[in-house]
């Protein structure tokens, strides 16, 4: 099983992290809700220190490459905060879609627990992380080049400000 969590010894420091929906459900590609995840990180660049390297939104899932002095706070508050704007987005234009996210328990949780980080250490293994995240949406078949998918670092028009990882 992938890791759930970053490392506390390791936590300041660059990740790529993969962030999934649960059931791997197809959620962000209406209802503005790449919007609500843009703003989040957004927020975070602003206002916690938060250095976005690299990223993809796809359909049910992103992956980011981030700096951050404290990767698990950014996790910790991207998720709480996101789950509860896109619960409240479901709620309203999918209501018949909210108890894909209800558990046996019936807590709602959007996020699997995995985020599966895997520290960046090298340049190397930044640059193939930074291909992966952007041939992502070439390899699902959505865009020809990875360029033309518009919630990803790799467009040029990029919604979001990226800071190349030094």
């Amino acid at each position: 099983m992938p890791s759930r969590r970053v490392p506390v010894n390791l936590n300041a420091g660059t990740y790529f992290l993969t962030l999934t929906v649960q059931r791997w459900y197809y959620l962000f590609d209406r209802h503005h809700r790449w919007q609500i995840l843009a703003d989040s990180i957004r927020y975070c660049q602003e206002h916690k220190g938060l250095e976005l390297n690299g990223y993809v939104f796809m359909l049910n899932h992103i992956h980011l490459i981030v700096s951050s002095p404290d990767v698990a706070g950014f996790l910790r508050d991207f998720k709480r905060f996101t789950s509860r704007q896109l619960k409240e987005n479901i709620e309203v234009t999918e209501p018949s879609v909210f108890r894909l996210f209800v558990d046996d328990e019936g807590a709602y949780r959007l996020w699997m627990d995995t985020n599966a980080p895997k520290k960046i250490e090298n340049p190397a293994f930044y640059v193939q992380k930074l291909k992966y995240v952007h041939e992502n949406p070439v390899r699902k078949g959505y865009v020809a080049c990875a360029e033309h998918w518009v919630w990803s670092s790799a467009n040029p028009e990029s919604p979001l400000p990226i800071r190349i990882f030094a």
